[in-house]
C-alpha cells in the first residue's frame, strides 16, 4: 500500500470511532472515507493517504472501473494477498466470488459507480476440503478520478476465522446498498438476504427467459367467426390453363 499519494492534509485520526466486533478495519476505512467526503458528493481518489487508514491498510484496496461492471485491484493490502494465496493486483474483484455469484456482484459494481452508492457486502466461504467455512464482509466506497469521472473504489476486505488453504472464493449472503446525495448522508436502499439471482445486466435472452418460470405466452382469443373465415390468399384456376 506504500503507492497511496502522501497528503498530510488528508491525515485524519479514527482511533476512537467504535465498530461491529471483528469489523474495526471496515469501520475505520467507512469512515475515513465519510470524513473525506464532508459535504461533497465524492472526495477525490488524490485525496486518499494511507495514514489516515493506518490500521486497516492490509485490508483495504483500490479498484479501478475498466468496463460495465468490470473492475480490477489498482492497489491491494496483504490479507487480499492471503485469500487467493497469491499477488491480486490487476485482477477482477469478481475473483474473489463463486462463478454463481459473480454476475450479481459485477451489476452491484455498476450500482455503485453509477448511482453513486456504498455497498456492503456479507459473503461467506463454505467448508472444503482444508478449508473452514469462514465469513467475510466487503464495503464499496465509490472515488472520483483526477478527470472527474466516478471510476474508483475505496474498499476493505475482512474475513473472520482461519482462511485454510488458498484461494478462497465466496458466496454473497447479504448485501446493503446506501445511495449517496450531495451534500446528504447516506440514504439505505435495501438490506435483502441473497435468496434468488435476478438476471444480470449481461443475461442473455435464454437466461431471461428462464427467470420467467413456469410461465407461458399468452394465446390470444379467437372467436367463432374468425375461425370460420377464409384465408386470405387462395389458389384459383385461370381461364389460360383452358387454351
Amino acid at each position: 500500500m506504500d503507492k497511496f499519494p502522501q497528503n498530510a492534509q488528508n491525515v485524519i485520526a479514527m482511533s476512537d470511532h467504535q465498530s461491529e466486533t471483528g469489523y474495526a478495519a471496515i469501520a475505520q476505512v467507512e469512515a475515513y472515507w465519510q470524513a473525506l467526503r464532508g459535504t461533497r458528493l465524492l472526495p477525490k481518489r488524490s485525496d486518499i493517504d494511507p495514514r489516515g487508514i493506518e490500521q486497516a491498510l492490509e485490508n483495504a484496496f483500490i479498484l479501478e472501473r475498466i468496463a460495465p461492471g468490470i473492475a480490477r485491484m489498482r492497489i491491494a493490502g496483504s490479507h487480499l494477498n492471503d485469500l487467493m494465496g497469491m499477488e491480486v493486483r490487476g485482477m477482477p474483484l469478481t475473483a474473489f466470488f463463486t462463478p454463481d455469484t459473480r454476475a450479481e456482484v459485477a451489476d452491484l459494481l455498476e450500482v455503485v459507480f453509477q448511482t453513486p452508492a456504498i455497498a456492503t457486502l456479507h459473503m461467506a466461504s463454505p467448508a472444503a476440503g482444508g478449508r473452514p467455512k469462514i465469513e467475510a464482509r466487503l464495503v464499496l466506497l465509490p472515488l472520483k478520478s483526477d478527470l472527474g469521472d466516478v471510476s474508483r473504489v475505496l474498499g476493505c476486505f475482512v474475513s473472520k476465522g482461519d482462511l485454510g488453504m488458498a484461494p478462497r472464493r465466496f458466496e454473497l449472503i447479504r448485501k446493503e446498498v446506501q445511495d449517496l446525495v450531495l451534500g446528504q448522508p447516506p440514504v439505505r436502499r435495501s438490506d435483502t438476504p441473497h435468496v434468488a439471482k435476478l438476471p444480470s445486466l449481461a443475461a442473455t435472452g435464454e437466461q431471461a427467459d428462464r427467470a420467467k418460470g413456469m410461465a407461458e405466452a399468452p394465446v390470444g382469443f379467437k372467436g367463432a367467426e374468425e375461425k370460420r373465415r377464409p384465408p386470405y390468399l387462395r389458389l384459383v384456376q385461370s381461364n389460360e390453363d383452358k387454351d
